[in-house]
């Protein structure tokens, strides 16, 4: 499916949905002019075809202790070895997200940690959890994310 192909009031609710994903149905239906019902059919049919993949709360990670953000980019010591980073990794919870990517290394995982001193155990977890070699950037600012979809 191409970005074309979703219809205006679809994209109306994904739009509202990605800002507020606890919106009620009466809420949506007012905003796009569609009755509760109809709303709920189409978010529904949003969720079945895959486009709606679950809702979440947007986390204060400052506030829960987890002050540090890093992206740690990976590759793989021996590449002759299969490629299973990500299911060697499934179990370290501090890895928030893990993205295979193209270019030198073969993955980039964000993780948030407390200290630096937990990130450099992380670090040593993730080496010897998946024989890899690491670089690190540590994220200073965070000006935004999880931007809505407009």
């Amino acid at each position: 499916m191409t970005p074309s192909d979703l219809e205006g009031t679809d994209r109306r609710i994904l739009e509202l949905l990605s800002v507020d994903g606890r919106m009620s149905y009466t809420d949506l239906g007012k905003a796009t002019g569609l009755s509760t019902s109809a709303v709920h059919q189409r978010v529904k049919r949003l969720e079945q075809r895959g486009l709606i993949l679950g809702y979440g709360a947007t986390v204060n990670y400052d506030g829960i202790g987890l002050a540090l953000t890093a992206f740690i980019s990976i590759r793989p010591i021996d590449p002759s070895q299969p490629d299973d980073c990500p299911d060697r990794l499934r179990d370290i919870t501090e890895i928030e997200s893990c993205w295979s990517v193209a270019g030198e290394e073969s993955y980039i995982l964000k993780i948030r940690t407390a200290t630096p001193h937990d990130l450099e155990h992380l670090l040593a977890r993730i080496r010897a959890a998946a024989n890899v070699s690491t670089r690190t950037t540590i994220v200073l600012s965070t000006f935004y994310e999880n931007r809505p979809v407009t």
